[in-house]
């Protein structure tokens, strides 16, 4: 396939040197052109992952998004959901008709990004769909060397508009065949990790995180006490999931702490995978880093916007939410992304179910 890969992140270099080893034709974009120097002179990305390391050549390499998504079937876009807005105006003048978007993990983005590109007067037909994680658990070692540490097994995926489920999914899944079908975007949103694994996490470890130079979240900081409140968190993820009516599997974040749970998104006994790594071993400024910016401003206030939309409590989230922005200095539910903010808040069941199926 012709695919556009979007963004400067390590899901961005992981996904153009997986994809690329897998004989597709990549377009890698990155708005810095100073920070692709050496990518284009080098041509390569050093893929390391269970089988080794291995140089893999790229199609493609520009800070040109017009000369990345010109002809692409497929365009992927793994950074941070607060880059969304920003990447979509620049991808408005550009997406063609038929061309599908996927964005892993999306946190709404979907339709985030088609309100965005439709008000920049773009009036084709294209489709988004977004997941519930990256497709790979995944760091950089340096500037041109991204590590994969696993790979996703089952990746639950909503489209926006659900009409055009049956195309995307099709285009989708030949260069991702670990794609699980969900009923729609907001399904999908529903099923994000990042927002129930992370701020626990990043919260609850707060004093070592700013004391010591480097502190793992997954290995020292996943402690018996965190991880019942993770597990609280994501019980009312899953009860905002029944109370809208989508259906199982919800993807329980114990099953990937759980060596005898249910196949989660990464496979089985994961969990040790990563922390065996290192590669989690970092230097994590609570104010700067994608677990505040992404999971907690975005991830996680759109979930208390959409349990309070629901009708559903969400004690546990709605006070992690409230820490945090005692952390930040500022109130992230009036602020985040929320069903409020996306001007959505007002509309009904009905009308919602409309929107998700129809779209724009």
């Amino acid at each position: 396939m012709e695919i556009a890969v979007l963004g400067g992140g390590n899901g961005a270099y992981a996904c153009a040197a997986d994809l690329s080893g897998q004989g597709h034709a990549v377009r890698f974009w990155r708005r810095d052109g100073a920070a692709l120097a050496s990518l284009r002179a080098a041509g390569t990305i050093t893929l390391k992952d269970a089988a080794g390391g291995r140089q893999v050549a790229i199609a493609c390499v520009t800070d040109d998004i017009g000369e990345a998504v010109r002809g692409a079937e497929l365009i992927v876009m793994p950074d941070p959901a607060f880059t969304q807005p920003d990447n979509a105006r620049r991808l408005a003048p550009h997406l063609a008709d038929g061309q599908v978007v996927f964005l892993p993990p999306g946190t709404f983005g979907s339709y985030v990004m088609t309100q965005t590109i439709r008000a920049a007067g773009n009036r084709v037909q294209f489709a988004f769909a977004e997941t519930g994680t990256l497709p790979w658990l995944t760091r950089k070692h340096g500037p041109l060397t991204a590590a994969i540490t696993a790979r996703a097994t089952r990746l639950p995926t909503g489209v926006f508009p659900a009409r055009a489920h049956e195309r995307a999914f099709g285009l989708i899944r030949r260069a991702f065949p670990a794609l699980e079908p969900v009923e729609d975007a907001l399904s999908a949103a529903l099923m994000n990790a990042g927002p129930i694994i992370h701020p626990p996490l990043i919260l609850m470890n707060a004093g070592p995180l700013e004391h010591f130079e480097r502190w793992d979240i997954h290995n020292e900081g996943t402690q018996t006490s965190i991880r019942r409140v993770t597990d609280a968190l994501d019980a009312e993820r899953i009860a905002v999931r029944m109370a809208l009516g989508y259906a199982a599997p919800h993807f329980p974040l114990a099953d990937h702490y759980r060596a005898d749970g249910d196949e989660w998104m990464y496979g089985r006994k994961v969990h040790a995978k990563l922390t065996d790594s290192k590669d989690w071993s970092e230097k994590i400024v609570l104010a700067e880093h994608r677990y505040m910016r992404e999971d907690v401003e975005q991830g996680l206030a759109f979930l208390v916007s959409v349990a309070d939309w629901a009708c559903v409590p969400c004690p546990v989230a709605r006070g992690l939410l409230a820490i945090a922005s005692a952390v930040l200095g500022r109130d992230l539910r009036a602020s985040g992304r929320s069903l409020e903010n996306l001007g959505l808040a007002d509309l009904d069941a009905v009308a919602m179910r409309t929107l998700l199926s129809e779209g724009l």
